[in-house]
């Protein structure tokens, strides 16, 4: 077989973008040298991977919704294999940018980065903290070299992620909220009173279940907390915020029948930079800390 990684990636951008023409103007190529590449390609897989009619939108055959996901899985080893090139050149890095969720557990980093100061004592760290899609949007922008952050099914293409640990997640309000003197609350109660809960609404974080008909939404776990202190409502926090000194004495864990799933912590980078030495070691030993808390 002749096929090449170029007509992979060929193939992969118009079976998303459904058009010979976007994806030719998306790799700024001829549409006629796109519909040449794939023409080709079928020839040495000896068959047609796109239904081609007049005026309409090219369709993948079966054999090319089969095909689809290998293609993608291929050129993302490419991607893995020129990044860990890359960091085998470079070797140990001068510089580590560290992004993480603002609501990461803030003992585990600490201890983290205390022990990668004594381990690589010339290493320059750069912290950077942000509320839920900040973390991915610096690693997009090459504005970061590693995250942290919590799991949620819309992780972009081009990121790596790894599952270092979880954190519980429990039902909570304000010590001065209705719901604050009872003893074990169901849904049915709990839907009566204001919810708090993570936004965007598609955010697919756990614990997005709305159970309430009256809803507000943040972006920060930290921020709904505040909301919860002055009994605006009930919400779903990691047990470490709730835990934070501010909070003491200010929140109330509620008994409740449903608490959703626990937050997946995944460490996060670029599927075409490699990471090197420091930060790998800084993952190891982050996921050997947040386990200690769990």
């Amino acid at each position: 077989m002749q096929w090449n990684l170029d007509q992979l990636r060929l193939f992969v951008s118009v079976a998303e973008r459904q058009s010979f023409s976007a994806a030719a103007r998306q790799l700024n190529r001829a549409q006629s040298a796109v519909s040449s590449a794939i023409a080709l390609l079928e020839a040495d897989l000896g068959m047609l991977l796109f239904e081609r009619s007049s005026g309409r939108q090219p369709r993948l055959t079966e054999a090319g919704v089969a095909l689809l996901e290998d293609a993608r899985e291929i050129l993302r080893q490419c991607e893995r294999l020129e990044g860990r090139a890359l960091g085998l050149v470079r070797g140990e890095e001068a510089r580590l940018r560290l992004a993480q969720d603002e609501a990461m557990p803030y003992q585990p980093v600490l201890d983290s980065l205390e022990a990668l100061a004594r381990q690589f004592p010339l290493l320059e760290v750069q912290l950077a903290s942000g509320a839920q899609g900040d973390v991915a949007r610096k690693l997009l922008e090459r504005r970061a070299d590693l995250g942290l952050l919590f799991h949620h099914e819309r992780m972009p293409e081009a990121l790596e992620r790894q599952r270092l640990g979880t954190i519980e997640m429990v039902t909570v309000c304000g010590a001065g909220h209705p719901l604050a003197g009872s003893s074990y609350v169901d849904r049915r109660e709990l839907a009566r009173h204001r919810q708090l809960l993570m936004a965007p609404q598609d955010s697919h974080y756990p614990g997005g279940e709305q159970i309430s008909p009256a809803v507000w939404r943040t972006d920060s776990f930290y921020a709904m907390a505040e909301l919860l202190m002055r009994n605006l409502g009930w919400a779903w926090l990691p047990r470490h915020v709730v835990q934070y000194p501010t909070y003491q004495n200010q929140l109330v864990e509620l008994r409740s029948d449903w608490t959703p799933p626990p937050l997946v912590v995944e460490l996060v980078c670029r599927r075409d930079e490699a990471l090197g030495p420091a930060a790998r070691w800084l993952a190891e030993c982050f996921a050997e800390h947040l386990q200690a808390i769990g």
